[in-house]
């Protein structure tokens, strides 16, 4: 580790592998679940359309407007994202309409809400001017500022260099 002289102490930059991931050369990276997840939403139309939904848009339309993309884009990304199940497809009639649908999130798109949240707050700290966020993303119970960050199991907070890549174990998940 590099020492940082601003704060007389070792740079935590980088996670640690440990265990058969130490070298890296070993182990094969097709399997990495982020690239599996950038496969489903790696796709600037694709997380835009995510942040609408988080929003509460639902139609098709409104959609495309906006996240400022065509007709043909919209259609392919909400297949996607439907297929990939983050979105699932709720019939609804206007009176004197045909029959159309509305995209409503599902518990694997609420689950997504954290990554979008957290590029949310990347993007105003680093690329927005001022460093300032648009919007105040805010508790509803308590009005407290809200943040994405990591933690242990145990609730605490994880900070890059201390987040430890280990094979995984077989354990049980919870529902």
């Amino acid at each position: 580790m590099a020492a940082d002289p601003a704060r007389d102490g070792p740079v935590h930059d980088s996670a640690v592998l440990a265990g058969g991931l130490a070298d890296r050369t070993a182990w094969r990276t097709d399997a990495c679940p982020v690239g599996a997840a950038l496969g489903v939403v790696g796709t600037r139309s694709a997380m835009l359309i995510m942040r609408e939904a988080y929003y509460g848009t639902a139609r098709f339309d409104d959609f495309a407007e906006r996240v400022g993309i065509s007709e043909a884009v919209a259609a392919a990304r909400l297949r996607e994202l439907t297929d990939a199940g983050l979105l699932r497809r709720v019939p609804y009639r206007e009176p004197g309409s045909r029959t159309r649908h509305e995209y409503r999130l599902t518990e694997m798109g609420r689950d997504l809400a954290p990554v979008v949240l957290g590029l949310f707050e990347w993007g105003s700290r680093y690329l927005s001017p001022g460093g300032r966020p648009p919007l105040d993303l805010t508790h509803a119970d308590c009005g407290a500022a809200v943040h994405v960050g990591v933690e242990c199991d145990a609730g605490h907070d994880v900070a890059l260099g201390e987040l430890v890549f280990s094979p995984a174990r077989r354990r049980r998940r919870d529902p």
